[in-house]
């Protein structure tokens, strides 16, 4: 009886041992189909996430040294300033530019190309305000030649213009200069009942004003949309033989106002000076001449045998005789005798007894 027990109980332990070894081998080949499944199912899904996932590249701006620094590329710049003419355009405001170039169309006319900010901006003739008499007494030629003439005189002046049309296209863009210059005249010599303001521009009052020509005994000034000439005589205390070689275009001078007539819009007028806004030297410097004194001295001008001097001490004079075998010329330097003091006009009075250099 005990054997039998024994033997019992070593086939229960041998039905145990293969029921778990099956089972153990049934998760095994369970663990490795799941192994095989995940194989198979991992790799499609890593592969499908690594195509669809975005590619992170270098960014299209410009990599900077600082990092709160931008750099304006003159793409951006572009971009910009045809935004700001946009909106010049929507709300007619007055812009100012350079008048770079004259150009003449296919059809004959004529056109001012004025760069503001690098873009090319296009004004016809017929609006760059370039009004001239025309009667008996000043018939100077053909008025479209003469008004090419005084553009021409005009190049790299400030220009201000409103803007009248763009396209978006091409990038051009047209505007007025008569517009601008009219729209200046409203504010600053006929303010409007309704605001209450008073006349900016008005006599005895010290304005700044553009220099838009330039000639020998004439400079000409656009005085907040109006323009005026002035005078050699009216530019400076001292005598100018050429005012070229003091005043020169697009610079911005001051002068006095002497008077202003308006009419109407169209019609304003305005007389100014440049000397009068700084100090009259000519007395102070007067009292260094001493009769029978000779100075150095610059030939300004002569004007019917009358030499006119600009003395180095400071002084104007006045010589109506030459002692040299030599006509003396503008620009020449000469040696002056004062002879008489001119307290009145401020000048002295003498002879030229030789020329030191002339201007050849």
């Amino acid at each position: 009886m005990p054997r039998k027990v024994k033997t019992d109980e070593l086939s229960t332990n041998t039905v145990i041992e293969e029921s778990v070894s099956i089972a153990n081998a049934a998760d095994m080949e369970k663990t490795e189909e799941n192994a095989v499944t995940a194989s198979q199912v991992i790799p499609e899904v890593s592969a499908s996430a690594i195509s669809t996932a975005p590619i992170k590249s270098a960014s299209a701006s410009i990599l900077t040294l600082n990092a709160d620094t931008e750099i304006e590329t003159p793409e951006s710049r572009e971009e910009t300033i045809w935004h700001e003419l946009q909106n010049a355009y929507r709300t007619k405001k007055i812009l100012t530019g350079n008048l770079g170039g004259i150009e003449k169309m296919e059809g004959g006319g004529t056109i001012a190309v004025i760069y503001y900010k690098e873009m090319r901006i296009a004004i016809p003739l017929s609006e760059m305000m370039i009004n001239l008499i025309e009667d008996e007494n000043h018939n100077y030629g053909e008025l479209v030649q003469r008004q090419n003439k005084i553009l021409g005189n005009m190049l790299g002046c400030e220009v201000d213009f409103i803007v009248k049309g763009l396209d978006s296209a091409s990038r051009s863009i047209v505007a007025s200069r008569k517009d601008a210059m009219y729209k200046k005249r409203q504010i600053f010599y006929l303010p409007s009942a309704n605001t209450n303001s008073r006349i900016r521009v008005c006599e005895d009052r010290i304005v700044q004003a553009r220099v838009i020509a330039v000639a020998e005994k004439v400079v000409r000034v656009e005085i907040f949309g109006v323009e005026c000439s002035i005078l050699a005589r009216d530019l400076s205390w001292d005598w100018l033989g050429d005012a070229t070689e003091h005043f020169h275009v697009g610079e911005q001078i001051l002068v006095r106002i002497f008077s202003v007539k308006c009419n109407s819009l169209e019609d304003i007028s305005v007389k100014a000076d440049v000397k009068s806004v700084n100090g009259n030297t000519s007395k102070a410097n007067l009292s260094k001449c001493k009769i029978q004194g000779k100075y150095a001295g610059t030939v300004t001008d002569i004007h019917k045998g009358t030499v006119f001097v600009r003395l180095h001490i400071g002084v104007n004079a006045v010589a109506h005789s030459c002692y040299d075998n030599r006509m003396p010329g503008k620009k020449d330097e000469v040696s002056f005798v004062v002879t008489r003091i001119d307290e009145e006009r401020n000048v002295a009075v003498g002879l030229i007894s030789r020329i030191i250099k002339q201007n050849l």
